[in-house]
């Protein structure tokens, strides 16, 4: 997890932001970005430039390399604050709390608006670029690709899938984006895989995923990476999160990456739940839900 940087936002200038911009545009076109280019990039003064890239390197926002010539980058902290800074300036965000969730390719922390929220920020590209960069549809066709940039469109696809499926898919409420981040309603209840059924829900919970799947796909997209770690189950019924990878249906590969999920999550049912969730026909499964025909395994 890349440090929370809520505590240092306050001591920031505005000249610090134009700073941080700078760099973040001129990594747009390479990785390091040349010193010397700085004060162009960022309409602050040489002398400025130098007082505030002291401060950024001091705060770990950018690191520096003089390997050639003298290049900086931002880090993830650096790239948080200037989303966290525009969230603010928008109003979306006055307030940080504890995290809710770490995982390989995003932190998730609680953040304050008129309610509770829930701030994501997408960490792919960072510490495994080149595995990303390579699996990746939105930056294969790239030659120079940040990190940055791949970490942008993830949140960008993902808050792209919210805004179509909320409310007629159980997903989080969107609420806004920015950069690599996106704040959306804060989920209640229990992660599946934490999750401790009754047998007589189990089968009855799975028929709720699936619906929504179908739903989504009704809608236009596939989730493409459905398992027990992106649903949460409470009393009000299930959510499913965390569409970084949404794939719209006419993509030609969207049915087998339907199929995928479908087998993803019947199959983790029925290894949890072997005598309570009944076999079922997956092709038969598949083929309802693509059809939005869908109600009950025990029908298949």
């Amino acid at each position: 997890m890349v440090r929370n940087v809520a505590a240092e936002m306050a001591d920031l200038d505005p000249e610090d932001f134009h700073l941080l911009s700078g760099v973040e545009h001129g990594m747009r076109f390479s990785r390091w970005v040349n010193r010397e280019k700085l004060p162009e990039f960022s309409r602050l003064t040489a002398e400025e430039v130098d007082y505030r890239l002291d401060r950024m390197l001091d705060l770990e926002f950018l690191e520096r390399k003089t390997i050639q010539y003298e290049g900086v980058q931002l880090t993830f902290a650096g790239y948080d604050a200037l989303a966290l800074h525009t969230f603010a300036e928008r109003e979306t965000v006055d307030g940080f709390g504890a995290p809710l969730g770490v995982g390989k390719e995003s932190d998730v922390y609680e953040v304050q608006s008129y309610r509770p929220m829930a701030l994501k920020f997408h960490r792919e590209g960072y510490t495994q670029f080149r595995e990303v960069h390579r699996g990746r549809d939105y930056t294969s066709e790239k030659e120079h690709v940040s990190w940055q940039y791949t970490a942008r469109k993830a949140a960008e696809r993902e808050y792209d899938a919210l805004e179509t499926l909320y409310p007629d898919v159980n997903v989080p409420r969107p609420v806004d984006q920015n950069r690599h981040a996106i704040v959306m309603e804060k989920m209640t209840g229990t992660e599946l895989s934490k999750a401790k059924l009754d047998p007589a829900q189990a089968s009855g919970v799975l028929d709720l995923i699936l619906r929504e799947v179908a739903a989504a796909y009704g809608a236009g997209y596939v989730h493409a990476d459905v398992s027990e770690y992106n649903v949460f189950v409470s009393e009000d019924g299930i959510v499913l999160f965390d569409w970084p990878q949404a794939t719209p249906t006419d993509h030609e590969n969207a049915r087998e990456l339907l199929d995928r999920d479908v087998e993803n999550i019947v199959g983790y049912f029925q290894r949890k739940y072997p005598s309570d969730v009944p076999e079922a026909d997956l092709e038969a499964v598949r083929d309802a839900i693509a059809a939005d025909e869908f109600r009950s395994v025990e029908d298949y």
